[in-house]
C-alpha cells in the first residue's frame, strides 16, 4: 500500500552518456532500446545539457516498462554511464535523492534547479 503523501511516479529518464568515441555504440543502444520497448528517444546531445555533465541521449518511458527495460540496459550498456530517475515533479529530488546509476557516478550540475531547491528549503 502506498501512502498519500509518497511523491507519484509519471514516468522514467534513463540518460545514456558518452563522449565522441563512443557516441555510435550509445546511439546504436538507444535504438535497439526503442525497437525492443515502448518509449521515447530524444535528440543525441554533442555537448552537456541541463544538469548531465556528458554528452547524453535520454530515453522517456513509463513506470510499466521499467522491470524490462532496466534489466536490459544493465546487460547491453556495454560500459556506457546510464543516470536513470523518475518523473515525480520535483526535478531537484529526482536527480538528487532518486538516481540510479549504472557506471560511473558523475556529477551533476544541480544548481539549475535551485527554483526547486528553494520552494523546499534545501538551500
Amino acid at each position: 500500500m502506498t501512502d498519500a503523501s509518497e511523491p507519484r511516479i509519471s514516468g522514467y529518464h534513463a540518460h545514456i552518456y558518452y563522449d565522441a568515441a563512443s557516441m555510435p555504440q550509445a546511439l546504436a543502444l538507444c535504438e535497439q532500446a526503442a525497437q525492443r520497448f515502448a518509449l521515447s528517444v530524444g535528440r543525441a546531445h554533442r555537448q552537456a545539457v541541463g544538469p548531465h555533465p556528458d554528452w547524453s541521449c535520454q530515453l522517456g518511458f513509463a513506470p510499466e516498462v521499467f522491470g524490462q527495460l532496466i534489466p536490459w540496459l544493465a546487460l547491453n550498456r556495454g560500459g556506457l554511464v546510464v543516470f536513470i530517475h523518475p518523473l515525480t515533479g520535483n526535478e531537484l529530488v529526482d536527480h538528487r535523492d532518486h538516481a540510479i546509476w549504472m557506471g560511473a557516478v558523475r556529477p551533476l550540475n544541480l544548481a539549475i534547479f535551485a527554483k526547486d531547491a528553494e520552494a523546499l528549503d534545501l538551500e
